[in-house]
């Protein structure tokens, strides 16, 4: 199948704007959750 140059920019579009939404979303869960994983760790080295 033969694409133009604007179905092709499109389509390259579309998969920036999706890594875009997955890199924010992984931002916000490591924000959320930072701090918990972090005294996990300070737990974990604590004890041994």
């Amino acid at each position: 199948m033969i694409y133009s140059p604007r179905e092709q920019g499109q389509g390259l579009v579309e998969y920036a704007l999706i890594l875009v939404l997955v890199a924010v979303v992984v931002i916000v869960i490591l924000a959320l959750l930072g701090p918990a994983i972090g005294n996990m760790f300070s737990n974990l080295v604590r004890a041994i």
